[in-house]
């Protein structure tokens, strides 16, 4: 991995695990001092994050001064309405495979979907297990059937869900259960090989959590908004 993809991952960690909180400033010397990098990787990795929606510069130039983007209702419902038709596309693929392929990958989430509702069962769930599990699920009937495109576009989106989940996690695990229930949709969906089904019960698993999400910011607001 070269010296700017480092400095990326490094930074773009920190933002989606709350280290960097939304709305608050990016100091290019301070991140040089901070990483042990040059000036040049650290410009050139806020320049990628802000193409892809954690760092913005308020203003819209791209002289601005960069901070991390906030989290606002708007943008969760965007990039949940786009994961749900990127990966309903996948689970539509997915359904039309054939038998033995579709077998062995409704074998696959069953078990990955057991592991996730027993993950959630306990007190205190690790939150990033349960995230981990949440995401290998979706990710695994994508990556069954989807060409080179799809999965480029599935890299490059999911990933920035990850802030709404864990800035609002502990909320948000109330709600496993009905995820759950919603995943065992998409799996009976698959294993019949209706295609449209298959990619009808993705959308609704989307849309129900953009829904569920946005009512857990409408109860502790928008964050980094003030900024």
């Amino acid at each position: 991995m070269d010296r700017v993809s480092q400095v990326y991952e490094r930074v773009r960690d920190l933002i989606v695990r709350g280290r960097f909180s939304p709305g608050v400033r990016l100091v290019e010397a301070q991140l040089v001092e901070r990483l042990g990098v040059s000036r040049t990787s650290v410009r050139a990795a806020l320049q990628r994050l802000q193409q892809e929606g954690y760092v913005t510069t308020g203003n819209g130039s791209r002289r601005g001064r960069p901070m991390v983007a906030p989290l606002t209702a708007e943008d969760a419902r965007e990039l949940f309405s786009m994961v749900g038709e990127i990966e309903g596309l996948g689970a539509e693929r997915a359904a039309e495979m054939a038998e033995a392929r579709r077998q062995a990958l409704v074998d696959r989430l069953s078990r990955i979907n057991t592991e996730y509702q027993q993950a959630a069962s306990y007190q205190d769930p690790d939150r990033d297990e349960l995230f981990a599990l949440d995401t290998r699920f979706h990710r695994e009937y994508v990556e069954a059937s989807a060409g080179p495109r799809l999965l480029s576009l599935h890299d490059a989106v999911k990933p920035q869900i990850e802030r709404y989940i864990r800035i609002y996690q502990q909320a948000l695990h109330e709600a496993i259960q009905t995820s759950v229930i919603e995943h065992a949709g998409i799996i009976a969906a698959i294993a019949s090989g209706s295609g449209r089904s298959a990619q009808e019960s993705v959308r609704t698993n989307w849309r129900n959590a953009a829904s569920r999400l946005q009512a857990v910011i409408g109860t502790r607001g928008e964050a980094g908004t003030w900024s």
